[in-house]
């Protein structure tokens, strides 16, 4: 098998969640929403709506904000990236499985101008060979099609297989097995939840372990 590593951007190599509660707080302040629409935000986002156009579509009716969707879509992606961040842990894990040989990709969905600019303003552009966004690209995962254009833009194919890294059991483990690799679900703790995932770990620092521990233990990935 090729060390060919993608892995998932939201949530698995940057804090979304944490992102998006400061920029709940920031979006109820602004707006003068008044006490408890932050929470209400966050609990809207934890509904796992098909995409933020349809967030924005109920959060400017529940609080009949004048505003079109479609500026308060645009202004969301504007902001978000500033407020994301990337522990150096893993982008030094990165680093040292590109140095370890491996090419490391980042495979994502979203809005292509949203999703790169997390990647830029993180440092992630630096550490990884190349990224597939869905916005970009016109497919979505779990479609096998965005796999591959991440892995060819490392310089790979999937006919040599790979591992895939995620948080999402649908889109990044069922995805990624549909596309030929292996996987790590982050599954972030919650140990109790069924999956198919080759391996499962908490966080993406150890699924970067569990991949250079496996070359040095063996010589070839588990």
């Amino acid at each position: 098998m090729q060390r060919l590593a993608l892995f998932d951007l939201d949530d698995t190599l940057i804090d979304l969640r944490a992102a998006f509660r400061l920029w709940a707080a920031e979006f109820a302040d602004d707006h003068r929403l008044g006490p408890g629409a932050a929470d209400w935000l966050t609990a809207l986002d934890s509904q796992d709506l098909p995409h933020r156009q349809a967030f924005f579509t109920q959060v400017r009716a529940h609080f009949t904000l004048p505003a079109p969707v479609d500026d308060l879509w645009a202004a969301y992606r504007r902001r978000i990236p500033s407020l994301v961040h990337c522990p150096a842990e893993i982008l030094d894990g990165l680093s040292s499985l590109r140095a370890d040989g491996w090419r490391v990709g980042i495979v994502t969905n979203g809005a292509a101008d949203n999703q790169s600019a997390k990647i830029r303003r993180t440092g992630l552009a630096d550490v990884v060979d190349g990224w597939a966004l869905s916005g970009a690209e016109g497919v979505r995962k779990p479609d096998a099609a965005l796999f591959e254009i991440a892995a060819r833009r490392c310089g790979a194919s999937l006919d040599d297989g790979g591992w895939m890294v995620g948080d999402d059991l649908a889109k990044d483990i069922a995805g990624g097995r549909d596309a030929g690799l292996r996987t790590i679900w982050i599954n972030h703790g919650s140990a109790g939840s069924r999956h198919n995932a080759d391996h499962m770990v908490t966080h993406a620092p150890e699924a970067v372990e569990l991949l250079l521990r496996s070359r040095r233990s063996q010589g070839h990935p588990l």
